[in-house]
Order: structure tokens, then C-alpha cells, then sequence
């Protein structure tokens, strides 16, 4: 026997009975986007390497380990990509969607990052995200935020998440502060660890976010961001946590939020989870209004956020969140002997035709009649047609009920759509 081929650590199956979580949590995204006038955008997995080097940062953890590069047959290095902001970015560039306009933008669809997998983290893994461009204004990062909170209240999730703001401020304001912190750093260099040490001197920031409980006294006693604002932007934060506060969005400041990707500016947020442990963060966002002139367009101010759906998925199962899914089909049509076998596919087309709403599954195969039954319980349908040669006769079939307690009943093959319509 032929040894089975595996699939690659880290990226995984989503078996038939997952999909239907995945399903309904797809369609609240869809539906809570649509509700605030956001449109779909769809742009390819594979892009150019200088694409996700010049957005995300060259001196980050993404480009410098975790994506999947590699040179096609004419020599370009083209990348899995680990995140879709650029992405979005470059197709509104590329299709002059951006310049002097307002877009509100939604994707989602599989990214990839080599790191080590753990429970609700893979190397392929699927993103969620939305983007707002041509707004400068804090109102869009206050919708932005709301609707992501519209999201936690539709999933029921409003109890378990908490959200968390920061102000990174302008680029100049970041320089001063980043020289302020690099200076601090300095002075406490023989308890910094590795990577801490690495970051200092090309992404400091980052460091403000190392989660080595070690760190921890250092970095609660270093400079704040905060007193290194521009004036613009403590104006701009301001404003958004009066627009949060008249809303009724519970927020915290958090001064250690940085997120890890270099484009973001002035606003940034997270909302976080105790519910799953080490991996706490479900939804994370910001604004970053040099993205699009640093990747060849004209300056155009946006703001947007990404959620995973593996840990979102992960979340509504740890808490028990997810509603009674439907069953694969809600008739099941069994037939018994040559003739009825012979009939079925077409009562069931005609029921398709004449219930669109309905899902019929019918059983292939043969076998007795227990058999099927077995079958249609399996299935989860709700009714089980039977046609066997007795009913073909009179044309007319057996209606079963499998999840009530109610006895059978046999109706015209030409009455069942009206009958099952009233019954669904």
C-alpha cells in the first residue's frame, strides 16, 4: 500500500462538521459589514516580496522569519501573503480606487506565516479584515471600532472581550519618542533578552511589547508615547474617546500598544480575551496614513482592522456561543426497488424546482429499508420521503417524520411540495 500523503504542519482541513460554524460566523461578518456600506474587495494570494517589505517593515518579525518567499521561473521573488492591508492597497493603487475618493473596503480569505503552530495560530490561517480610505477625521476610527463592537454583540461575545486604544501620533512624533525610548534602552541593556536586544536600535517600539514577564518592570518605567504626541494627534485621540464614551464603548488606554507593523499612525486598538489563554488578542486595527504614497499612490489618510477566524471560531466554541446549525438537508428521499430508484433523482428535482429554500438529499446506493433510515437519521434531515414500488403505483410517497412524534402520512407525489411547504 502507497504511504498517505499528510497535510503540511500548519495548515489544516476544515472537516464537514466545521464548516457550518465557519459558515455562520462568514455570514454575521457579511452581514454586519454590509449593514455600515462596505464593499467586498478580492486580490490574489501570491504578491510581489517588495510589497509586504516596504509595508510591514523589513525589520520585523514577518519578513524577517515567518513569510513563505520564493523565486518563481523568471527570477522573481514573489510571497504568500501574511496579511491583507497591503494587499488592499496595492489593488486600490494599481486601480486608481484611492486618490481624492472614499472607499470602505471588506476581504477575507487565507494568509500565511511559517511560525510555530499552536491551538487557534497557523501557518495558514484565514483573516477577516476591513479598510476605510480618504478619511482623516477620528469619526471613522470611532465606526470603525463600533463596528467591530456591532460584531461582538451579534455573536454574543460583548461579555468576554475588552477593548484597548493607543495613539502612536505622527511619524515625527515617533521619531522623538522612539530616540527617547532607544536612549532608555540603553541604559538597561544587560537585562534586556535576545530579541529585545535585536529590536532596540531598528524597531524599539517592539520592544514595548515583548511579552517576557522578565521585562516587565524595565518597560512599566520607561518613557510614555503619550508625552511625546504631536498636537494633531492628542487632538485626534481625544476626539475619539469622546466619540467612544457617547457611544457607550468601554475602552482602556493602553500606553504598551504598538502593534507589530511599522505603517500604523496615530490611532491603534485591540480587542482582547481572557478566554483563551496566552492568545488573547481577537481583533486588532489602527490607522495608517502613509501606507498608500510608501507604496507609490498619493497620500491618502485610512484606517482598518483584521480578526482571525480560527480563533474567532475557536472563542464561540471554548464559550458555547454557537446556535443550533442546520443539518446537511431537511428531506431525505429513500426508494425501494428498480422502478422507485428509477423515479427519485426526479421527485427530488421537482421539489428543488418547486422549494428553492429546501435542501433534498437523496439516497444512492440501494439497500433495504432500515438501512436508509439509518442513513436519513444520519443526515439530520428533519423528513424522510419513502417511494417504493407500491407508492410509485399510486403516485404517491410516505412521509416520515425522524425528530417528532408524529405518525406517517402518504401524499400525492404532485400535492408533496405544498404539503412539505407547509410542514418546513
Amino acid at each position: 500500500m502507497s504511504k498517505q500523503i499528510q497535510a503540511i504542519r500548519g495548515m489544516n482541513d476544515c472537516l464537514p462538521q466545521d464548516t457550518p460554524a465557519w459558515q455562520y460566523v462568514e455570514q454575521m461578518l457579511r452581514s454586519t459589514v454590509a449593514r455600515y456600506g462596505y464593499s467586498e474587495i478580492r486580490f490574489p494570494i501570491v504578491e510581489m516580496t517588495e510589497l509586504f517589505k516596504r509595508s510591514i517593515g523589513e525589520v520585523t518579525d514577518i519578513v524577517e522569519k515567518e513569510m513563505y518567499t520564493f523565486a518563481d521561473r523568471n527570477g522573481d521573488s514573489l510571497t504568500l501573503r501574511p496579511e491583507g492591508t497591503a494587499c488592499c492597497v496595492r489593488a486600490g493603487n494599481e486601480h486608481g480606487l484611492l486618490y481624492n475618493q472614499e472607499q470602505r473596503l471588506w476581504y477575507t480569505g487565507p494568509m500565511f506565516r511559517h511560525e510555530r503552530p499552536q491551538k487557534g495560530r497557523y501557518r495558514q490561517f484565514h483573516q477577516f479584515g476591513l479598510e476605510a480610505f480618504g478619511i482623516a477625521s477620528a469619526d471613522i476610527d470611532a465606526e470603525v471600532i463600533m463596528l467591530s463592537a456591532r460584531l461582538w454583540q451579534q455573536l454574543g461575545l460583548t461579555p468576554y472581550v475588552k477593548l484597548e486604544i493607543n495613539s502612536l501620533g505622527s511619524s515625527e512624533a515617533r521619531a522623538a519618542y522612539r530616540d527617547a525610548l532607544v536612549a532608555y534602552l540603553e541604559q538597561h541593556k544587560t537585562v534586556l533578552d535576545e530579541d529585545s536586544l535585536r529590536r532596540m536600535y531598528t524597531n524599539p517600539l517592539r520592544v514595548l511589547d515583548s511579552k517576557n514577564p522578565a521585562l516587565a518592570a524595565v518597560l512599566a518605567a520607561a518613557p510614555q508615547l503619550a508625552d511625546y504626541l504631536d498636537e494633531d494627534s492628542a487632538a485626534h485621540f481625544a476626539r475619539l474617546k469622546q466619540l467612544l464614551t457617547l457611544a457607550g464603548i468601554e475602552f482602556s488606554v493602553n500606553p504598551r500598544l504598538v502593534r507589530g507593523l511599522d505603517y500604523y499612525n496615530k490611532t491603534v486598538f485591540e480587542w482582547v480575551t481572557t478566554e483563551l489563554g496566552a492568545q488573547g488578542t481577537v481583533c486588532a486595527g489602527g490607522r495608517y496614513d502613509g501606507l498608500v504614497e510608501q507604496l507609490g499612490g498619493k497620500a491618502t489618510p485610512a484606517v482598518g482592522f483584521a480578526l482571525g477566524l480560527e480563533r474567532l471560531v475557536l472563542l464561540l466554541q471554548t464559550l458555547e456561543l454557537l446556535p443550533q446549525l442546520p443539518a446537511a438537508a431537511d428531506v431525505y428521499l429513500m426508494a425501494l426497488g428498480e422502478q422507485a430508484e428509477l423515479a427519485a433523482l426526479s421527485v427530488a428535482e421537482r421539489l428543488r424546482s418547486d422549494l428553492p429554500g429546501m435542501r433534498v438529499m437523496v439516497h444512492c446506493g440501494g439497500g433495504n429499508l432500515k438501512k436508509q433510515i439509518k442513513r436519513a437519521d444520519k443526515s439530520g434531515a428533519a423528513i424522510g420521503l419513502i417511494l417504493g414500488e407500491d407508492e410509485l403505483s399510486r403516485n404517491e410517497v410516505t412521509v416520515k417524520w425522524l425528530r417528532e412524534d408524529k405518525p406517517q402520512q402518504t401524499i400525492l407525489i404532485t400535492e408533496l411540495a405544498k404539503a412539505l411547504a407547509v410542514a418546513a
